[in-house]
C-alpha cells in the first residue's frame, strides 16, 4: 500500500522490483586492497577534512563555521513558538504544505512532527493561513457498506483534532487532500461485484453510478467533519493519475453503468457528494474542486453542475503557451519561469464566477519540479509578477505548493504580500508595489549597503531562469533534481529513467521536444546566467552587517547549489552526446569515420566535462553539508547525500582514468 499510495512511490522507483544477487563475502585480493588504498587517498585529496570549530569565516567562499547532518535544519522548528499577539489579519486564503510532513500517512504520528509549532508559527507570520495533508478516505472512517474499511480511523482522528487545534493556535487552519474513491485491488471486488467499475493493471474503480459508492463517500466524510468540525475542509482531485471513479481516466465507456453518461455528469457527482459529507459535519468548511486532469471539453459543463457553496481551483500556469531556444509548446504546471496566469485557468474562472463560484489558484512560490532540492529558488520578480497577476484577478485563495515548496520563505512572504496588496504597497501601481517590496526584503536580508545588490542579483537570476527548457518530460525524468550526483555511464546503460526518481543516462526522455544540442544550451544558459547573478548575490552577503551575515551565506549558498545544478545538467546532456559520438552512436548511414584529430578532440571534450563534475560534485557536496535543505524534499526525502556526491567524484575520476 505504502507502494502505491505515498505520492506515486512505485512510479518514482520505476515500476519494478530490482533483481538483487546474492551477497557474499570474500577475503580481498592484494589487487583490490591496492584499489580500496588508491580510492582512500583520492578521497583524502578530494575531501580534506573539515575545519575546526569555530574557525574562523573566509569570506572568499561559502564555508560557515557549522556542519550539518541531514535533517539538522529540523532544530529551525524544535524550539519552542509562541502565539502570535492577536491572529494575523484576515486575508485571502493561502495554503501550503508542511515544508517536513511526511506524506503517505502521517496522522498514524500521535507526536504531529510533521507539523511542529515553531513552524505554524513562521507560517503565520508570512501571511499562511492554511495547510493541507494527505489522507484517503476508507483510513478515515468506519462504514456500514465497507465492514473492511476504516481500521485506525480513532487514531488518525484523533491525531487530526489535536493538529487542528494546534493549528488554531496561529490562525491556520487544516485541508484535506481527497483523491477518491480510491481504486482498490480486484480481488476486494469479489464480494462488491456489483460496485466494480473499469479496471487498470490489477486495480478497479468503484463504480459511482452505483448509490452505495455515493453513500459511502457522503457518510464517510459526514463521520470525519463531525468528528473534527473545525477542520478547514477539502480539496478534490477527480482526474488524476490515480484510478478512481470511471470516469477518471475518461474510460467510462468500458463500464455498463456508466457508459451513456457525460464524464463532466460523473466529475461533478463526486464533487457533489464530498461536499454533501463534509457540509453535513461542518457548515462553514470549505470544499475545493480542483480541475487537475479535467479535459477542456468537460470542464464547462462539470463547473455548471457543481454546487454553489464549492469553490474551483486551477493551477494558474496551466496552457500559457512558451517558447525556449526557437521551440513553441505549453505549460502544464509547475512552472515558476512561466509567470501565470494562462488561457485554461482565466477561462475556468470566468466560468466558475459567472456562477457565483468562489476561484482558487493553485501556484508554486518557492521551487518546482523545474528544480526542488533546493527550498526556494532566488527568482523573486517571476514570483512577484505572478503575486501581482493573480491579485488584479481578483482570485479568491491560492494553493501555494504541492508536496514540494512548503519552506518558510522570503518568496512565500513577498507572494503573500503582494496578493493581499500590503498595506505599504496597497496604493501603489503593480510595478511600485512590486519594487516596495523586493526593496523592503532586500534590506532586511542584506542590509542598506548590500540590498542594491540583491535586488539586481533576484532580477538576473529571474531572467535567466525564463530560459529554462521547460517541459513534462524534462520536469519528470531530467536529471536536474539530482544534479552531479547522478553517476555517469561509459556505455548507455540501457536504464529509462523514472519520475523524479532515478536519471541513468535516458537522455532521449530526458529532453522531451527539445533536441538534444537545444535541450543542452538551454541548461547552460540558465546556469552561465545564474553564475553572473551570483556575483551580485555574492557581494550583497559580503556588505551585509554582522547580525544578518549568516542568513545572507545561506542564501548565496542555496542560489550556488541552484546554479551547480542546471550547469550539471547541462555537463551530463553533454557527456552523453560526445560518449556516442565517440562510439559512433547514433549510427548514421554514410557517416564518415572519425578522423585522429576528431578523436582527440572528442576525448580532449569528455575529461574536460568529467572534471567539471567532478568539482561540482565536491562544491555541492561542501554546500551539502553546511546547509541540510540542500537536496531534500518532503515527498522524496534526500535526492542525494554525502556520500552520493563522493560517489561522483569517484566516478568522474574512474572514466577519465578509463579513456
Amino acid at each position: 500500500q505504502a507502494l502505491r499510495e505515498d505520492d506515486f512511490l512505485y512510479i518514482k522507483l520505476g515500476s519494478l522490483k530490482p533483481q538483487c544477487e546474492r551477497l557474499l563475502w570474500h577475503d580481498p585480493t592484494p589487487e583490490e586492497q591496492a584499489r580500496a588504498a588508491a580510492i582512500k587517498a583520492l578521497m583524502a585529496k578530494q575531501f580534506p577534512p573539515d575545519p575546526p570549530p569555530g574557525a574562523a569565516h573566509n569570506p572568499a567562499d561559502h564555508r560557515v563555521d557549522k556542519l550539518e547532518p541531514p535533517r539538522a535544519f529540523l532544530d529551525e522548528f524544535a524550539r519552542p513558538a509562541l502565539p502570535p499577539k492577536g491572529l494575523p489579519p484576515k486575508s485571502k486564503l493561502s495554503f501550503i504544505y508542511s515544508y517536513v510532513a511526511l506524506y503517505g500517512d502521517p496522522l498514524m504520528d500521535s507526536s504531529l512532527d510533521s507539523y511542529p509549532e515553531a513552524l505554524l508559527a513562521r507560517y503565520a507570520s508570512l501571511g499562511i493561513n492554511g495547510l493541507w495533508l494527505h489522507v484517503v478516505l476508507r483510513d478515515m472512517a468506519p462504514s456500514a457498506e465497507f465492514p473492511e474499511f476504516g481500521k485506525g480511523h480513532e487514531t488518525r482522528l484523533k491525531n487530526l483534532a489535536a493538529l487542528v487545534q494546534r493549528g488554531k493556535k496561529y490562525g491556520i487552519q487544516f485541508y484535506l487532500y481527497l483523491n477518491e474513491p480510491r481504486a482498490m485491488p480486484r480481488e476486494f471486488f469479489k464480494a462488491h461485484a456489483d460496485l466494480a467499475g473499469v479496471s487498470e493493471t490489477d486495480l478497479t474503480a468503484f463504480c459511482t453510478s452505483q448509490p452505495p459508492v455515493e453513500r459511502w463517500l457522503e457518510d464517510s466524510l459526514a463521520h470525519v467533519f463531525t468528528t473534527v468540525p473545525d477542520l478547514g475542509g477539502v480539496f478534490t482531485i477527480t482526474a488524476s493519475e490515480n484510478l478512481t471513479h470511471c470516469a477518471s481516466h475518461h474510460q467510462q465507456s468500458r463500464c455498463p453503468r456508466c457508459k451513456d453518461r457525460k464524464p463532466a455528469e460523473i466529475l461533478a457527482q463526486v464533487n457533489s457528494a464530498i461536499e454533501r459529507g463534509v457540509h453535513r459535519g461542518s457548515k462553514s468548511a470549505a470544499v475545493i474542486a480542483w480541475d487537475w486532469g479535467w479535459l477542456d471539453a468537460d470542464a464547462p459543463a462539470a463547473i455548471a453542475a457543481l454546487p454553489p457553496s464549492v469553490s474551483l481551483m486551477s493551477v494558474s500556469e496551466w496552457s500559457l503557451p512558451i517558447e525556449r531556444g526557437g521551440i513553441k509548446s505549453t505549460v502544464g504546471e509547475y512552472s515558476i519561469s512561466s509567470v501565470g496566469p494562462g488561457p485554461r485557468a482565466s477561462r475556468h474562472w470566468e466560468l466558475a464566477r459567472a456562477r457565483g463560484l468562489s476561484t482558487i489558484a493553485k501556484i508554486q512560490a518557492n521551487n518546482t519540479w523545474e528544480l526542488s532540492a533546493i527550498p526556494y529558488l532566488p527568482t523573486l520578480d517571476l514570483v512577484a509578477d505572478h503575486a501581482i497577476n493573480l491579485s488584479q484577478r481578483k482570485i479568491d485563495g491560492v494553493m501555494l505548493s504541492w508536496s514540494l515548496g512548503g519552506y518558510p520563505s522570503p518568496n512565500l512572504e513577498l507572494f503573500t504580500r503582494l496578493l493581499n496588496a500590503s498595506p505599504a504597497a496597497a496604493d501603489a501601481p503593480p510595478s511600485a508595489a512590486k519594487e516596495i517590496v523586493l526593496n523592503d526584503l532586500a534590506t532586511r536580508f542584506f542590509g542598506e549597503a548590500g540590498a542594491p545588490h540583491a535586488r539586481k542579483a533576484w532580477s538576473l537570476y529571474s531572467a535567466a531562469f525564463t530560459q529554462f527548457p521547460y517541459n513534462g518530460a524534462v520536469l519528470y525524468r531530467a536529471p536536474q533534481q539530482f544534479g552531479p550526483s547522478n553517476l555517469l555511464f561509459a556505455k548507455p546503460s540501457g536504464y529509462l529513467s523514472t519520475m523524479v526518481g532515478f536519471p541513468y543516462d535516458d537522455l532521449a526522455h530526458w529532453r522531451g521536444p527539445y533536441p538534444a544540442d537545444i535541450f543542452t544550451a538551454q541548461f547552460q544558459k540558465v546556469a552561465e546566467g545564474f553564475a553572473a547573478a551570483e556575483v551580485e548575490l555574492q557581494t550583497a552577503a559580503s556588505l551585509a552587517p554582522p547580525n544578518l551575515a549568516p542568513e545572507a551565506r545561506r542564501q548565496l549558498g542555496l542560489a550556488r547549489a541552484a546554479r551547480i545544478h542546471f550547469q550539471s545538467t547541462a555537463n551530463q546532456a553533454q557527456y552523453i552526446q560526445t560518449r556516442d559520438l565517440l562510439a559512433g552512436r547514433p549510427a548514421t548511414a554514410g557517416a564518415p569515420a572519425l578522423t585522429p584529430a576528431k578523436r582527440q578532440g572528442l576525448q580532449a571534450e569528455l575529461r574536460r566535462i568529467l572534471q567539471s563534475e567532478s568539482t561540482l560534485a565536491a562544491e555541492l557536496n561542501l554546500l551539502q553539508r553546511r546547509d541540510s535543505r540542500i537536496g531534500f524534499e518532503a515527498s522524496n526525502h534526500y535526492y542525494y547525500l554525502s556520500q552520493d556526491l563522493q560517489e561522483k567524484v569517484l566516478n568522474c575520476q574512474y572514466l577519465i582514468q578509463s579513456q
